[in-house]
Parts: structure tokens; C-alpha cells; sequence
């Protein structure tokens, strides 16, 4: 046999192999699958593929427990679910045992300690965080440098127009991520960007800038070690705030420097973090605000030392607020803390909702004081 007559075999085989694997691939594809498919009605059909799965179960924040999903002869598990009441929420499917994000949808759920993915259901009427048109902000990803922590992320908003009035300062507000939550958390899941520039449109929210830092003070405290709240987060959060975070800001930004300028807000573990560092520091801010904040009553005297030693000067606030769902597990320990507030005579404000400890409450509390900051 000639060298040219196996080359030209091989070549052939090859090709075959390339052929058939081909073929394959077109076969599986033919299974095509959509999901989430959010229907006129609001209803909300969620698929699977799985064709060796055992079970799949839909885990979705508007049920209150695991709906079983069923299968069909090509291995496509499907629930079809509602009608859901119109907001954006996390979900999962449980595969036998094990909760995965769902592979057809790319809107994924910044988060590090589980994998979700997110619906929208907008309804028949846009609501606060429904894009619009309208002119819209800004959202960059930044980078600054900590001597003890290493290059930084933030996620910073800027309003509409601020490209364009070169000369014009504005208010910032500090806008906190809860404890697994990450820095993109604040605009991927509650829309902040999205309700500042429908707010700001509307005349119902002063232009502002929003910056969006990580909360945890990773390398030195490791992912693993608990709520943001916790005292060694909290010391080495607050260096990194206050000696780079901050001066990064306002030597890149236009913003204007004095506390009644700047605002802190905060979800959770960052809600925790949002009170030590605001209520701590009351020459920094002006406006302090707790969405149902991570807190244990043994930890009220120590992390709120200042406020509670100088109430007067804590009353000087132009808004101390409190946000928390009936629903949500911190509410019992935030209405320990709000009793305490009475008792030393410190003002504040507080909205108590229905519902969870979910970022659809995140979405209504940052709306709510996002129309009382800077005026």
C-alpha cells in the first residue's frame, strides 16, 4: 500500500469520525429548551434538561417550598408556575439533592455562597426597577488600591447628565451588599441603577452618585468566616472605608465633600456594616440607612458605642432609618434594637413591610430613601 493511498485513507476516516461526532451533536441539539418563559398572563414555565435525573424540583422565592417539576420522553423537566406577582426574583433547580442555576438563562445572581438565577416578571404597568425610557445613568466597574487588602473592586453609578455638566458636583451614597453578596449584587439584583434614573426622571430623587464596594475585607478575612457584621470584618472594613475606599471617590469623582453630602445604606451583614460605620463615625455622614441590618443583641452596646454615649449628637442626623419585612428572621432582634433607640431618645425612622429578608424588600427600601436623601 503507498504512503499517499494510507494518507489519503486516514484523511478519509477523519473526516468520517468529524462527520458522525457532528451528526451527534445535531441530534442532541434537537432537544431545544426555554426557560425561564414568562408568559402575558404572568405565569412563568420553568424547564430543565436532565434525562438522567431521578427528580428536579423548582426552588423560586415567590413559593414558600420546592415545586416537583415533571419529565418528558426527550428528558426535559418543566413546571409551569403562577400567576407571579410582577418583580425580579432568585431561584434554582434541585437536582436531586443538589440546587444548580438554570443554564438557559444568563441573568445569574451575583452571589458566593449559592448559585441562583433570576426572573423577571414585569406585568402589565412598569414598576420602579423596570428599565424605562428614560435617560439613564452610568455604571462603571472600578479599581482601587488597599495597602493591606490588594486591588479592590467597586461598582460606581453616575447620574444622567453627569458627563455632561463638567462643572456640577453631587451627593454619594454608600450602598452596602449583604454578606454573600458581591459588589455587582446592588445593580444585578436590586436594580439600583435602574430605580435612581427612574426616580431621578420622575423629580422624585436628587441626581446622585452610588458606590458599590465589595463588603468583605478579603484576603485578610476569609470568604468562609460569617456575616460582614462580625467585629474582625468590621475593623479591617472600616480601615479600608475610610483611608482608600472614600479618598478614592472623591479625589476621582465629582462629588461634594461635606457629611451632609454623603449617605450610607446598607442589606443585611452590609446593613450591619452600614450602622457601625455610620453611627461610629458621625462627622463622616449625614443620612444612615439600615435595610433589615445583621445585628445580635449582645452586640448592641459595643457596635453602637458613640450613638448611644452621645444621643444628642446622634439626633443631629439629617435621617437615622430602619427598614425590616415581619417575615424576615432579623426582625425580632432590629425590634429589640429599635426599642433600645426609644429608650435613649434617639430618633429615627423605620418601615416595616411584608415579606422576607429578600432583595424584592431591598428594592422597596432603597426607593424609599432614595426619595428622602439629600433634600
Amino acid at each position: 500500500m503507498s504512503k499517499q493511498y494510507r494518507k489519503r485513507s486516514t484523511l478519509v476516516g477523519a473526516l468520517l469520525i468529524i462527520s458522525g461526532l457532528g451528526y451527534c451533536q445535531r441530534q442532541r441539539s434537537e432537544v431545544i429548551v426555554v426557560s425561564p418563559q414568562v408568559n402575558p398572563d404572568n405565569t412563568v414555565i420553568f424547564r430543565y434538561l436532565a434525562p438522567t435525573a431521578h427528580e428536579v424540583k423548582l426552588n423560586a422565592q415567590f413559593e414558600k417550598k420546592h415545586v416537583p417539576m415533571t419529565k418528558d420522553s426527550s428528558g426535559v423537566w418543566s413546571v409551569k408556575v403562577g400567576p407571579v406577582n410582577p418583580d425580579m426574583y432568585p431561584y434554582c433547580f434541585v437536582v436531586d439533592g443538589i440546587s444548580v442555576a438554570d443554564p438557559r438563562n444568563t441573568n445569574i445572581f451575583p452571589n458566593e455562597g449559592f448559585q441562583n438565577s433570576l426572573v423577571e416578571i414585569t406585568g402589565s404597568n412598569p414598576l420602579v426597577h423596570t428599565l424605562q425610557n428614560v435617560p439613564h445613568g452610568t455604571v462603571s466597574y472600578q479599581y482601587y488600591n488597599s495597602p493591606e487588602l490588594g486591588i479592590r473592586p467597586v461598582v460606581i453609578y453616575t447620574p444622567p447628565a453627569y458627563d455632561k455638566n463638567l462643572n456640577a458636583k453631587y451627593p454619594v451614597l454608600y450602598l452596602l451588599h449583604g454578606t454573600t453578596d458581591t459588589e455587582e449584587t446592588w445593580t444585578k439584583v436590586g436594580r439600583a441603577n435602574v430605580i435612581l434614573d427612574n426616580l431621578i426622571a420622575q423629580g422624585k430623587a436628587k441626581p446622585m452618585i452610588i458606590v458599590m464596594p465589595y463588603g468583605r475585607a478579603y484576603p485578610v478575612i476569609n470568604k468562609s468566616s460569617g456575616s460582614l457584621r462580625n467585629w474582625e470584618n468590621l475593623q479591617e472594613f472600616k480601615k479600608d472605608f475610610l483611608n482608600n475606599l472614600v479618598p478614592f471617590v472623591e479625589e476621582n469623582y465629582r462629588v461634594k465633600k461635606e457629611k451632609d453630602s454623603r449617605a450610607i445604606a446598607g442589606f443585611s451583614g452590609g446593613g450591619g456594616e452600614t450602622l457601625y460605620l455610620g453611627l461610629n463615625n458621625p462627622e463622616m455622614f449625614s443620612w444612615i440607612c439600615g435595610f433589615a441590618p445583621g445585628m445580635l443583641k449582645e452586640e448592641f452596646a459595643r457596635n453602637n458605642e458613640t450613638a448611644f454615649a452621645n444621643p444628642s449628637v446622634t439626633n443631629k442626623l439629617k435621617l437615622f432609618w430602619i427598614g425590616v419585612g415581619r417575615e424576615d428572621g432579623l426582625y425580632p432582634v432590629i425590634s429589640e434594637y429599635m426599642k433600645i433607640l426609644d429608650e435613649k431618645g434617639i430618633k429615627h425612622e423605620t418601615l416595616i413591610s411584608e415579606g422576607g429578608h429578600t432583595w424584592m424588600n431591598c428594592k422597596l427600601y432603597l426607593t424609599t430613601i432614595a426619595q428622602k436623601l439629600f433634600k
